[in-house]
């Protein structure tokens, strides 16, 4: 099955009060809070709260943005597992790295993935998967970089958080989604133009694409949030309207 979510990132300007009010009067089934503002890393007992909070709600939390970014432990993994774990999500989203594969060295690929493989282990004896996301400036920022560095982290625990790429094509975006499938833990949704993040677009003008993606997701079976995020405008109200196609779409693929 497939349910809609919504990252907190998307409104890191709105209290957790708000977002969790926005989502369920928008319909959302679930929310990703994220680690860098309204979760912070290691604050266990404003984790705790934020969990009864949602669940007090109606709603799942489906997974930790923590942006652990894999480089020189800035964050500590171990305060980003006590909060996922206080949450009671069974999902951290993390960064490989802060470089592109074209700028990475050998050495650097090494120190990421063996920064990756042991967050992977701590988190597996947590009960809770460890997903990489696919993003720009990271060793993720390519299909073959990515499915590489899940060869050199060398465990099958390890997942993708797929999302269209900036300024990507529909067919190129379709067929690297096709490869993650085996991989993928949960997605992030948004209709991007040419400029990417900058050049936003509601939902309902991505419905062709969107249809396609998620017809193709439900083909690998299983249970996962399709998440929105960046919304135009930074706008509740376009959150209101994506959430509504969302739903459409997830509706209409069930139907």
């Amino acid at each position: 099955m497939l349910q809609s979510a919504l990252c907190s990132i998307t409104f890191r300007e709105l209290s957790v009060e708000e977002i969790i009010e926005l989502c369920a009067e928008s319909g959302i089934q679930a929310i990703e809070w994220g680690g860098d503002v309204h979760v912070p890393h290691g604050d266990v007992e404003l984790a705790r709260e934020v969990r009864e909070k949602t669940e007090a709600a109606g709603l799942a939390i489906c997974a930790y943005g923590s942006y652990y970014k894999c480089d020189e432990e800035t964050v500590r993994f171990a305060d980003v597992l006590a909060s996922a774990e206080a949450l009671g999500t069974r999902i951290i989203r993390i960064w490989a790295g802060t470089q592109g594969s074209a700028d990475s060295s050998t050495e650097n690929r090494q120190e990421v993935a063996a920064r990756i493989r042991s967050a992977v282990l701590s988190a597996q004896d947590k009960g809770i998967t460890v997903a990489l996301e696919y993003h720009g400036g990271t060793l993720t920022d390519t299909q073959e970089s990515a499915h590489q560095l899940l060869e050199e982290v060398g465990l099958s625990q390890l997942k993708l958080f797929w999302q269209p790429r900036a300024g990507g094509s529909f067919p190129k975006d379709l067929e690297e989604l096709k490869a993650a499938l085996p991989h993928l833990a949960n997605v992030h949704c948004f209709h991007w133009g040419p400029g990417g993040w900058k050049d936003r677009y509601a939902l309902n003008d991505g419905i062709e694409p969107w249809t396609e993606y998620l017809h193709l997701i439900r083909t690998a079976g299983g249970d996962r949030y399709i998440t929105l995020e960046f919304v135009a405008e930074n706008s509740p109200d376009q959150l209101r309207d994506d959430a509504k196609t969302l739903n459409q779409l997830l509706n209409t693929q069930t139907s």
